[in-house]
């Protein structure tokens, strides 16, 4: 198979359309009168907009190539062929009006982006990425043009979704409470695991020599030794070599006596001796995501003061009037006086400095750094940050439970992604009715 018939599957997943070439060249004869060659025509007018017949003589090309590549698999005659292009082509040039009527633009930063993606899947440089393409008679600009399309036409079509298609909370919590919506917003576990495998039919001495390899094992971990690497030298599971590393599992997706005990466990905690009917297992949670861990919201309430430089006052200024009221803090001036008074920051001064709570991300990093370091009641130094200068105090930390929250979100996006199809079937078929579309012969 081609190079870029595997770029695409992997990535675009549409076939690749060739940009538009020129209408007609001028050359001359041996008796010196022009003539003109034509090399490309309007096949198709669509609305305000047209499909050049080298497109379409394109994909044909690229279809049949694919097809030739599939041994079981026959083209349909040309005829069948080119009337599933031209209709395909005009879904995707009136979908890429709508996208330019509504404003839609692909940066080059995001094209370069995407295209660097498509290179590093590949296992490529964007040099090397380039050489493929050109080795199967891509260029570059056709290639970032097509890329170009389909992010248009994703985005129009992702757009107009969101506006058509509703989920109700009903349906959401009707999910819920099914068993594939449980299966769906469980929590995933990366899971490390070291087996001490008995040998067939074990006499009593076996199974306590198994036993007590397995629990040496386990001392050392508590003792702080490297699971990955006792599981390459001592694990006997067909994953050893990858240092135990089961991969991402949900709990159903587990032996049952994993399962249970995996639920009550955190990243790096290890279980064991488990014993089975192989012999001994250990368990290590690498990593966990879900409802469960990732709903815990660490949040932090802090208030600051905030002093900005300005016509009249300079940054020395600033930075010493900060100081200044800093310390008329620490002698016992009330805070939320100070930040009534003084603080530049209107959104909290009125509140004495109050910048409820927050999580993690919200501020700069210099004012976040700052706030992470301080125990709850304790008044920072002055800190610069792009807005001025600050001291602040953390009067509150707490973990707010999202997890139910966070489950619905999952529920409602997947019940979105199952009516997406079909409603993005509908729309194309709604604007496809409605379009002016000339087929030239």
């Amino acid at each position: 198979m081609k190079f870029i018939t595997q770029v695409i599957a992997q990535v675009i997943a549409r076939l690749i359309a060739p940009l538009l070439t020129t209408i007609a060249l001028t050359s001359f004869t041996v008796s010196s009168y022009a003539a003109l060659v034509l090399i490309d025509r309007i096949a198709v007018v669509v609305d305000q907009d047209v499909i050049m017949q080298s497109e379409i003589d394109e994909r044909m090309k690229t279809i049949k190539a694919q097809i030739a590549t599939q041994p079981e698999a026959r083209a349909p005659s040309d005829d069948v062929l080119r009337e599933q292009i031209i209709e395909r082509l005009v879904l995707e040039n009136l979908q890429l009006q709508t996208a330019d009527r509504a404003g839609i633009r692909i940066s080059d930063d995001e094209l370069n982006e995407a295209l660097a993606s498509i290179a590093s899947q590949n296992q490529m440089t964007l040099t090397q990425f380039r050489v493929a393409l050109a080795n199967d008679g891509v260029s570059w600009t056709a290639m970032r043009e097509q890329v170009r399309r389909e992010f248009a036409i994703s985005r129009v079509q992702q757009g107009i979704m969101r506006r058509r298609i509703e989920v109700t909370e009903q349906e959401v919590n009707n999910f819920l409470a099914t068993e594939a919506g449980e299966s769906l917003t469980s929590d995933s576990y990366r899971l490390g695991h070291i087996l001490i495998a008995l040998p067939s039919n074990p006499s009593a001495q076996d199974i306590r020599a198994t036993r007590d390899k397995a629990e040496s094992l386990n001392l050392q971990l508590e003792e702080g030794a490297d699971f990955g690497s006792l599981a390459i030298e001592f694990s006997q599971d067909q994953n050893a070599l990858e240092g135990g590393d089961m991969g991402w599992r949900k709990p159903g997706q587990l032996p049952s006596i994993f399962s249970d005990l995996v639920v009550n466990m955190e990243p790096g905690d290890v279980k064991g001796p488990i014993k089975s009917g192989r012999g001994y297992h250990l368990i290590k949670v690498i990593e966990k995501r879900g409802a469960t861990s990732e709903g815990q919201i660490e949040q932090t309430r802090v208030r600051h003061v905030l002093i900005k430089p300005n016509e009249i006052r300079t940054e020395g200024e600033s930075q010493d009037l900060a100081v200044s009221l800093r310390e008329e803090i620490v002698e016992g001036r009330s805070f939320a006086e100070v930040a009534k008074l003084y603080s530049d920051d209107p959104g909290s001064a009125l509140s004495g400095g109050d910048l409820g709570w927050s999580r993690a991300g919200v501020f700069v990093p210099e004012f976040e750094s700052t706030m992470n370091a301080l125990d709850i009641d304790e008044l920072s130094n002055v800190v610069k940050t792009v807005h001025g200068y600050h001291f602040l105090e953390v009067t509150g930390r707490r973990t707010e439970d999202f997890s139910e929250r966070f489950k619905m979100g999952q529920a409602e996006n997947y019940l979105r992604n199952q009516k997406f199809d079909e409603e993005l079937e509908n729309w194309q078929r709604e604007i496809r009715e409605k379009a002016f579309v000339e087929i030239k012969n």
